[in-house]
């Protein structure tokens, strides 16, 4: 489970594990933060070099986890979970350090309490949504969505999906079939980069990928769909369900239902797009 968190507004990419129920945190993004340097790389090329020296075994606990960069493809990324990244916050010095110490608990805290309370998590996501200037009509399809896309995402485990390219790919079959586009193609469009998708996408946009991502599930239950293969057929039949009836809706009002708008902040010299 990916995440964008936010330390005073700035993006921390994240990454929940069930297996051992951590948050890995890309740790570049972390060293930007703490230090404000313009090359966070580097930094962090130059700190491991002076752990090794030391001796400190901190490298062999970094994980390597694969995150959408600002181009929009996905990267090995290097990531710490919480522990780790308290022992290399020592090493950075930095007057951030101690309510980012602070923050990194509040996470942690709060995920345990979703976990408990599943509700709580939906929650913070409307919270959250509602500070950005979204509509309550558009929550509720944005969270009703949310939805349907979990059920779907548990048939799949179920049915011997696991890994999280394989995800992609069958979200991907999904999405092209019932837009005309591919996930990517579709961030381009609207001019995303590392965004969620479908945080910007309008209201219509999200009734059709539920749709699709509904048509899907029953269709994958009712063929009794199983590993990637059959479930990728399954994707494609629920993908064409919803573009059969966006055809339909576009036919009516002569309004395309896939669009390039979005809810980024307005461009210098452009107009916000809604």
């Amino acid at each position: 489970m990916e995440k964008i968190k936010l330390f005073e507004e700035k993006k921390v990419r994240s990454q929940w594990n069930e297996d051992d129920a951590k948050w890995y945190f890309s740790i570049i993004d972390v060293i930007e933060i703490l230090t404000g340097s313009t090359i966070p790389k580097r930094y962090w090329s130059d700190l491991k070099k002076k752990l090794t020296l030391e001796g400190s075994q901190l490298y062999e606990k970094i994980v390597q986890l694969k995150f959408e960069a600002a181009d929009g493809k996905k990267y090995a990324t290097d990531t710490a979970d919480t522990e780790t990244l308290l022992r290399l916050i020592q090493s950075i010095p930095s007057p951030k350090a101690e309510p980012f110490k602070q923050w990194l608990a509040k996470v942690g805290y709060e995920r345990m309490q979703e976990i408990a309370d599943p509700e709580q998590s939906l929650d913070r996501a409307r919270e959250n949504w509602q500070k950005l200037g979204r509509s309550e009509k558009w929550i509720q399809q944005r969270m009703t969505g949310q939805e349907t896309r979990n059920k779907l995402t548990d048939y799949w485990k179920e049915s011997g999906v696991k890994k999280t390219d394989e995800f992609a790919l069958l979200t991907n079959i999904i999405h092209q079939e019932w837009t005309g586009l591919t996930v990517k193609k579709h961030k381009d469009l609207k001019n995303l980069k590392a965004q969620n998708l479908r945080d910007h996408m309008s209201e219509a946009e999200l009734i059709f990928t539920a749709l699709a991502e509904l048509s899907t599930r029953q269709i994958a239950e009712a063929e009794h769909a199983k590993g990637l293969k059959q479930n990728a057929i399954a994707s494609k039949k629920g993908g064409n369900v919803a573009k059969n009836a966006r055809k339909q809706l576009e036919n009516q009002t002569r309004k395309n239902v896939v669009t390039g708008e979005n809810f980024l902040p307005p461009v210098k010299g452009n107009k916000k797009l809604k």
